[in-house]
């Protein structure tokens, strides 16, 4: 008998009720956060090839007679031309990750790392599918889509949480000229990252790698007897002499980090460390102004 048979409705409603309780909160933030900045979504729009209406524009020396809209122009003593919004539609593809690791936070009055990563994608996607593009989740098989029932399936999938120690990129087929955002810790597997990151490049996709992470993390505040544990239970590591890990452990913190401003630099994507307690617009900016800016 294979595991979905041994599923109960019981079971299953339980399920989907759990996953179900942090998706007001997610998608009224992200709606919030994302309407601190909507001005830089709007601010792209110009004229240019498209389906949608922009404006009206008084008609100039050399504009062929065709483009003139005459219904317009018969209610003014004037011409004038019927221009269409521009349009130069992406995909998007967003990974951010749910795993064990990201359900950690050292004060209680800072947000989990995995709060702050999905609350960052999902403005993101808001403010990208205002701006024309297409979004979606790198793990659903579907290809990006666009309106407010994607945004509402990708919350759905975004309040689900992983038992994954850390949490690894999915190795996704995108098309030449598709964008990616990739949010995590990247304190996992890094040949994981690696891989990702190389495909992305082979296939022409650029995009962005943010990188959460919690002010303890960075400071490594511990001292005396300690016991490290994963979040997901998978590692511990007792030691009495917290403090003398701590040059090592900064060490290979900043070791991490290096290597993936190289690697974004070398695959011609960007990347950006963002700390829980650093305001969420800061970070929401860049990767706006990353996502949606020009082929580079």
């Amino acid at each position: 008998m294979n595991d979905a048979a041994q599923i109960t409705p019981d079971q299953l409603r339980r399920d989907a009720e759990e996953a179900a309780v942090g998706f007001p909160a997610l998608m009224a933030g992200a709606d919030q956060l994302a309407a601190t900045i909507s001005l830089g979504a709007h601010g792209r729009r110009r004229a240019g090839p498209g389906d949608e209406f922009w404006q009206y524009r008084p008609a100039t020396a050399g504009d062929p007679l065709r483009e003139i809209d005459w219904r317009r122009s018969a209610r003014a003593d004037a011409h004038f031309v019927r221009q269409m919004e521009w349009q130069n539609l992406q995909a998007v593809h967003l990974w951010v990750d749910r795993s064990a690791s990201m359900q950690y936070r050292g004060d209680k009055d800072l947000p989990l790392k995995g709060e702050r990563a999905r609350i960052l994608g999902l403005a993101a996607a808001i403010l990208l599918a205002k701006g024309g593009e297409s979004v979606g989740l790198m793990e659903d098989p579907q290809p990006p889509k666009h309106g407010r029932g994607q945004l509402t399936k990708m919350a759905m999938r975004l309040v689900e949480t992983a038992s994954d120690d850390y949490g690894v990129p999915p190795n996704k087929e995108m098309v030449r000229g598709n964008r990616a955002l990739l949010i995590s810790d990247f304190l996992g597997d890094w040949e994981s990252v690696i891989a990702a990151l190389s495909r992305a490049a082979d296939q022409r996709v650029q995009g962005c790698l943010v990188q959460v992470l919690d002010p303890s993390e960075e400071s490594f505040p511990f001292d005396g007897r300690t016991i490290f544990e994963s979040m997901g239970g998978g590692l511990s590591f007792e030691t009495r002499r917290a403090k003398a890990l701590r040059d090592d452990y900064l060490e290979r913190l900043a070791e991490r980090k290096d290597q993936l401003e190289a690697l974004a630099r070398r695959t011609g994507w960007m990347y950006l460390c963002h700390h829980t307690d650093q305001p969420a617009q800061s970070a929401l900016m860049w990767i706006h102004n990353a996502i949606a800016g020009p082929a580079r």
